[in-house]
């Protein structure tokens, strides 16, 4: 018991460290509000940002699915799957966070840079209302992770 305790309080370190590297990424992503998404230097930044907070909050999504759900049965564990769980278990709206990961990937391979222009201007307008919504929920379960951690 004392063993399972330990454990558990382990993970739940490591999920709150994943959730404040989610955040700290995303208040650097929200600073795109204030800037001027013509300068290329700041689409780019933009568009780094956003790929690395995607990357953060569907692995924060994981943590809430396996650590409160108590859900590890799901195949790979790869973002899509991960989002497909999220959504059924209404932590996220799925449509907007798959089009989110289509997007992350499409820039991935965008070695000209051809779509950063208009992905920065949909990062700031659609995905960013998005993350921070996913923010207070995740900041909901990891609350009551941490209260059933002490109990």
């Amino acid at each position: 018991m004392r063993a399972q305790r330990g454990k558990e309080q382990m993970e739940q370190k490591r999920y709150r460290n994943r959730f404040q590297s989610f955040e700290k990424s995303l208040a650097s992503l929200e600073e795109a509000r204030t800037r001027d998404l013509t300068d290329t230097f700041v689409i780019s930044g933009t568009v780094q940002k956003f790929c690395l907070t995607f990357d953060i909050s569907w692995k924060v999504m994981k943590d809430i699915v396996v650590g409160y759900h108590k859900i590890e049965s799901f195949a790979s564990g790869s973002p899509r799957e991960t989002l497909r769980i999220s959504a059924q278990l209404g932590l996220i709206s799925g449509d907007i966070w798959i089009r989110m990961l289509l997007e992350r990937n499409e820039l991935t391979h965008d070695y000209d840079g051809s779509l950063e222009k208009e992905a920065a201007k949909r990062i700031v307008d659609w995905y960013l209302p998005v993350f921070e919504k996913f923010r207070d929920t995740a900041a909901v379960y990891l609350d009551k992770m941490d209260q059933d951690v002490l109990l």
